[in-house]
């Protein structure tokens, strides 16, 4: 019995329906309107709810498909056919142009894709060389890493170290503070010191 009754209930429009059926108005009439005669017409002729007549008016004035023109102290509202026939034209052909650039984007892509692909064929000197490549870059980080070992010995280093000690010493003696209180103020960690 109830769900019989929810399916007899007709169901309510959607905006982009209301849309459809106000404009409906304009191009059958072809005539100029105030606010109250669309609030009058468009619930009687179309079934848009009254409560939803200035929303749905104010959205196609928003997207230019009517025309709104305050005269005195009244909004007077318009759109005829051949308007809406003019800016469908004007989608249509920005659309066409957007179709078109892209596909002489895509041309040019596929020839830049083209030239990447000269000298870059699977030839047995091509592999070769990529080994090769793949063999020095390999050296090169383990080299680095050995490089690494030994920064401790770097003359700079050195002296920066040196330097961080002679301003802990001399600060000790100073202030008479202690390592740890040294270390915290310059953000020394507790390990620094020199490696054996």
């Amino acid at each position: 019995m109830l769900n019989s009754y929810f399916k007899s209930k007709k169901k309510g429009l959607s905006l982009e329906e209301k849309r459809t059926r106000m404009m409906e108005i304009f191009f059958e009439s072809k005539d100029v309107f105030q606010l109250k005669d669309i609030e009058k017409i468009a619930p009687k002729t179309k079934g848009i709810t009254p409560m939803s007549v200035k929303e749905v008016l104010q959205s196609l004035v928003d997207d230019n498909m009517v025309d709104c023109e305050r005269v005195g102290t009244s909004n007077y509202y318009w759109a005829f056919p051949s308007k809406a026939l003019n800016a469908r034209k004007h989608k249509l052909d920005e659309l066409q142009k957007q179709i078109s650039e892209a596909k002489q984007r895509k041309v040019s892509l596929q020839k830049l894709v083209e030239k990447a692909k000269v000298g870059r064929q699977d030839t047995k000197e091509r592999s070769s060389l990529l080994k090769e490549l793949q063999a020095l870059r390999e050296e090169r980080t383990g080299q680095q890493a050995e490089l690494e070992k030994y920064r401790e010995c770097d003359p700079e280093v050195v002296e920066e170290m040196n330097n961080v000690f002679a301003i802990k010493s001399w600060t000790k003696k100073k202030f008479a503070f202690d390592d740890s209180r040294i270390n915290k103020a310059f953000g020394i960690p507790e390990d620094f010191d020199y490696m054996d």
